[in-house]
């Protein structure tokens, strides 16, 4: 009898240990969590991702496709508990960084995740160098834990597509003439026309069209791309030299026409002021004249007989600065 009452206690707490205090888990900071119940998910009613923002930038024909119950959601924090036939399934959703050329399934690939290859609308194969920057969304934890057997595989293959479908098809916005060269840009960014220098010199709004391109990944494989940033797009060596090249004779010919019409430009303002200063001058002779004319108009209304004494007083005076005096004699 004693054993058998032994055995019973030492099974009771065996079960406790095993199942009720090996039952307690907690969550991270960085992480969130999700319970399955015999595999099936703990989900929030009939609810799924069509009902949630982040599938706003799919399309229609995407929205019957990329579909993802909501979730119950387990925040950071804890002691939870968990029975023995359930399991929870733990997520970092920290921020990451890696190379835009990684590839989680094959990590030699691309030069050992080191640059990525593409094709640029010259026919020109370029490597790309950058980052990008993504987390796991835990608004849509379902794609990433059970919807998508990869999801880095995913979102890495889906971010590579669009970014080389970019840059095949890639052209510059045209590019107002009247607009000043800005001095100090770099050689490869100003001559257009050539696809790499197009790419080179918009460098800004290819990496804003990969942001907004990729918004649909968190509806789709349940990781966010919080930012993309290219960095560098490098041809080939003898290619590159060749633009070096080209680039060089397009500085040296708009660097000629700048001086020649910064000499225009001086020529046409030293005419304007050589006019302005003459016509000045001019003004000046004249103007006195015009106001002797105006006092002995008046003096004339005032006193017709004043202006000939007017003028015999101005002739005193011509006579007493005069050194020879020559006088007409009259027959």
């Amino acid at each position: 009898m004693t054993f058998l009452l032994g055995a019973v206690f030492g099974f009771i707490a065996w079960f406790l240990s095993r199942y009720l205090l090996a039952g307690l888990y907690t969550v991270d900071q960085n992480e969130r969590a999700v319970k399955t119940s015999f595999g099936r998910a703990q989900r929030l009613g009939t609810a799924t991702t069509l009902d949630d923002p982040i599938s706003e930038p799919l399309t229609a024909e995407h929205r019957e496709r990329y579909v993802y119950p909501q979730m119950r959601v387990i925040p950071p924090g804890g002691p939870y508990f968990k029975w023995p036939w359930e399991r929870v399934h733990k997520v970092a959703v920290a921020t990451e960084t890696v190379n835009m050329a990684w590839d989680p399934q094959v990590p030699a690939a691309n030069q050992n995740g080191t640059i990525l290859d593409a094709v640029t609308k010259d026919q020109l194969n370029v490597g790309l160098t950058g980052q990008i920057r993504f987390r796991v969304s835990d608004r849509n934890l379902y794609a990433y834990l059970f919807g998508v057997k990869d999801p880095l595989a995913h979102v890495m293959g889906y971010f590579v597509a669009v970014l080389r479908e970019r840059i095949a098809n890639f052209e510059a916005p045209p590019v107002d003439p009247s607009l000043p060269i800005v001095e100090g840009t770099p050689d490869a960014t100003i001559v257009t026309g050539i696809s790499i220098n197009d790419i080179r010199k918009n460098l800004r709004d290819l990496n804003e069209h990969m942001d907004s391109e990729c918004l649909s990944s968190a509806a789709r494989y349940g990781v966010v791309l919080d930012a993309s940033l290219i960095t560098g797009i490098d041809p080939p060596a003898e290619v590159e030299s060749a633009l070096a090249a080209i680039n060089t004779a397009y500085n040296q010919v708009s660097s000629d026409i700048s001086l020649a019409q910064a000499s225009a430009d001086q020529k046409i303002v030293l005419s304007k002021r050589s006019v302005e200063i003459e016509t000045l001058k001019a003004q000046a002779e004249v103007e006195p004249l015009v106001k002797l004319a105006d006092q002995l108009r008046t003096l004339k209304r005032a006193d017709p007989a004043a202006l000939g004494t007017y003028l015999r007083n101005v002739r005193l005076t011509l006579l007493d600065k005069a050194g020879t005096i020559l006088m007409e004699e009259r027959s």
